[in-house]
C-alpha cells in the first residue's frame, strides 16, 4: 500500500486490487486479525462463502476465542451494501456511521472492515455513485474510529475501471498516478502523485465525484504530495471552483503550479507555495 499502512487502528482507508483470492483471504486474515488484538469489532464483507477465512482466524494464536467470536462478523455483500444496484452514498455512509457507533457502544474502540465489492462497481453507473460514496466514507473516517479496506477484482474489471476507484483512496497498492482524497485541517481534500495529460479526464471526473465544498469562499487543497500538475487540471480545478462561486487554494511545494497559473490567467485559483 501506499501512504502509509491499511492496518492502522485510526484513520485508514485502501484501496486493493486483486487477481489472486488466495492471496487477498491472506490480506483479509492479517488486516481482521490487527483489528482483533486492537479491541475493534471486526467485518468481513464478502459474496460467498468465506467459512474457510474465519476458521483460520479462529486459529491465531494469541487472540481469545470468546472475545473473536463477538467482535468478528461474516456479512454477504448484499446485506452491507444495496446488492447489483446503485448504491446510495449518502444511506451508506450512514449505515457505517450507526454501525461504529453500536461497536463502540458495546465497548469496541472502532470498527474495522474489510470488503470485496466487485459485484457493486461492475456498470458505469455504479462506479459513478460507487466512487461518490468512498469519498463521503473517507471523510467521514478521518474523524471517527472506523478503517476499511476495499478489495477489488482485477480479473472483472478494466483497468480503467479500477484506476477510477483507486484514485479516490490515500493508500492503494494500484499503480495509479494521481489521488484525491479527504483532507485534513481546513483543507477540503488532499492531492498526490502526477496530474498530466494521460489523466486530466480522470481528476476531472474525481473532482466532480468528490464534489468538495468551499468554506468561507476558499476551496483549500493539500498537494504538497503533488509532483506534477499540467494546465488541464488546473483549468478542471477552475472549472469546479467557479461552479462554487469560490477561489480554489492549491498549496504545493511546487513553484511551477504558480507560474503556471499566473500565464493562463486563472482568476479563481491561487497557489500557495509551501515547504
Amino acid at each position: 500500500m501506499t501512504s502509509g499502512s491499511a492496518s492502522s487502528t485510526t484513520y485508514g482507508h485502501a484501496c486493493l486490487a486483486y487477481d489472486d483470492p488466495t492471496a487477498l483471504d491472506a490480506r483479509a486474515v492479517a488486516y481482521l486479525a490487527a483489528g482483533l488484538a486492537a479491541g475493534e469489532q471486526v467485518w468481513l464483507v464478502a459474496p460467498g462463502d468465506r467459512g474457510s477465512l474465519v476458521r483460520r482466524l479462529d486459529r491465531l494464536p494469541g487472540l481469545d476465542a470468546a472475545l473473536r467470536r463477538r467482535a468478528l462478523r461474516l456479512l454477504p455483500v448484499e446485506d452491507a451494501y444495496r446488492h447489483d444496484e446503485v448504491v446510495d452514498p449518502d444511506k451508506q455512509v450512514r449505515a457505517y456511521a450507526a454501525a461504529t457507533r453500536d461497536a463502540l457502544a458495546a465497548g469496541y474502540t472502532g470498527l474495522r472492515v474489510f470488503a470485496e465489492a466487485t459485484t457493486l462497481v461492475r456498470s458505469p453507473a455504479q462506479r459513478e455513485a460507487f466512487t461518490r460514496y468512498e469519498h463521503l466514507i473517507d471523510r467521514w473516517m478521518r474523524r471517527h474510529p472506523m478503517s476499511a479496506v476495499c478489495a477489488y477484482d482485477r480479473r472483472e474489471l478494466t483497468g480503467a475501471a479500477v484506476a477510477e476507484l483507486a484514485c479516490m483512496h490515500p493508500e492503494t497498492n494500484t499503480e495509479v498516478l494521481f489521488r484525491l482524497h479527504a483532507g485534513g485541517g481546513d483543507a477540503v481534500v488532499e492531492l498526490a502523485g502526477e496530474l498530466d495529460p494521460s489523466n486530466h479526464r480522470l481528476f476531472a471526473a474525481a473532482l466532480d465525484r468528490a464534489d468538495p465544498r468551499p468554506v468561507d469562499g476558499r476551496l483549500v487543497l493539500h498537494a504538497t504530495g503533488l509532483r506534477f500538475v499540467d494546465h488541464r487540471s488546473l483549468l478542471h480545478l477552475r472549472d469546479h471552483a467557479r461552479r462554487h462561486d469560490a477561489t480554489a487554494v492549491l498549496r504545493t511545494s511546487r513553484s511551477a503550479a504558480a507560474r503556471l497559473v499566473e500565464l493562463l490567467d486563472l482568476d479563481e485559483v491561487r497557489v500557495e507555495v509551501v515547504r
